[in-house]
C-alpha cells in the first residue's frame, strides 16, 4: 500500500510539476528558437546521460507537438522515470522492478506522442480557416507572400504557431515556399500539402492564385462536411454496444426483475 502511494506521488510529480513547460501556450505569436531550460533539460545534459542519444522520431515529435521541451529534456524525463521506478519498487520487488523500469522508460515517449497527435489534430482543424483567410487576402489583390503573412496573422492555435515559424524564417532570408513545405512535411497535414501544391502550380503555370485558393478552400470544406456526415451516420451503430450491454440490462433490472420477484413471492 505504501509503495503504491509512493509510486503515485512520484509519477504525479513527474507529470504535473513540469506541465507548464511541457504543454506551454500552443498559440504563441512568436516562434521559440531556444526551449526554456527546466530540470529535465539539465538532467539530460549530465555527462553520463549525454551518451544516451535522442531518436529522430522523438525529435520530430518534440518539433510537431510545440512543447517547450528540447530533445535532451525527453532523455532527462526518461532517466527520472526509471530512477523513480527503481527507487520505489527496487526494495520491495527486487529484480521484478526491472520490467517496470523498462515500461517507465517509454512513458515520456507515450506522453509526447499523445501531445503530438493532439496538436496535429488541432492544427488540421484550423486549415480551412487559413485557406479562407488566404483566399480573401489574394482576392483583395495582395501578392502571394504578403497574402500568406496576413493570413497567418489572422490564424490561431498550433497551426498559427508553426506558420509563424515559417514567417520568421522568411524574415531571416529563407524562401517562404520552401519553409512552408518543410512545415507541411513536419505536421503531415494533407490539406496543407494541397495548399503547397496549389502555390507551386500557380507559380509554374502563372494561373490566378485567388481562384485556385478559393477552389481549394471550397473543396476542403466539402470533403470535411462529407466526412462529418459519414461519422454521424455511423453513430447509431456505435451506440448499439452500450445500449445492448449497459442500458438494456439496467432497464431489465429496474423493471422486469421486481415484477418477477413479486410474482414468485405471491405464488410461494
Amino acid at each position: 500500500m505504501l509503495a503504491a502511494v509512493a509510486t503515485l506521488a512520484v509519477f504525479g510529480s513527474i507529470c504535473l510539476w513540469p506541465i507548464a513547460d511541457l504543454v506551454g501556450p500552443l498559440a504563441a505569436k512568436r516562434p521559440r528558437t531556444v526551449p526554456r531550460a527546466n530540470a529535465f533539460e539539465r538532467i539530460g545534459r549530465w555527462p553520463l546521460v549525454r551518451r544516451l542519444g535522442v531518436s529522430a522520431k522523438a525529435s520530430a515529435r518534440v518539433e510537431t507537438s510545440g512543447v517547450r521541451w528540447g530533445p535532451r529534456a525527453v532523455v532527462g524525463a526518461k532517466v527520472v522515470a526509471v530512477g523513480a521506478t527503481l527507487a520505489v519498487f527496487g526494495a520491495v520487488l527486487g529484480p521484478v522492478a526491472l520490467p517496470l523500469a523498462v515500461v517507465a522508460w517509454g512513458v515520456p515517449d507515450l506522453v509526447l506522442a499523445r501531445i503530438a497527435r493532439r496538436t496535429t489534430r488541432a492544427a488540421d482543424r484550423e486549415v480551412p480557416v487559413l485557406l479562407d483567410l488566404l483566399a480573401v487576402a489574394t482576392s483583395a489583390g495582395l501578392p502571394p507572400q504578403l497574402a500568406f503573412r496576413r493570413a497567418v496573422e489572422g490564424a490561431e492555435g498550433p497551426l498559427a504557431e508553426a506558420l509563424h515559424r515559417v514567417v520568421y524564417a522568411t524574415d531571416l532570408g529563407g524562401r517562404w515556399r520552401d519553409e512552408l513545405r518543410t512545415a507541411g512535411d513536419r505536421l503531415e497535414l494533407p490539406d496543407l500539402r494541397r495548399l503547397i501544391g496549389a502555390l507551386a502550380r500557380t507559380e509554374a503555370l502563372g494561373s490566378s492564385l485567388s481562384e485556385e485558393i478559393s477552389r481549394l478552400a471550397a473543396d476542403v470544406r466539402e470533403v470535411r462536411r462529407a466526412a462529418a456526415a459519414q461519422r454521424a451516420r455511423t453513430a447509431p451503430v456505435k451506440m448499439l454496444f452500450p445500449l445492448v450491454f449497459l442500458v438494456l440490462p439496467a432497464f431489465l433490472l429496474l423493471t422486469v426483475v421486481p415484477v418477477l420477484l413479486t410474482t414468485v413471492r405471491s405464488i410461494a
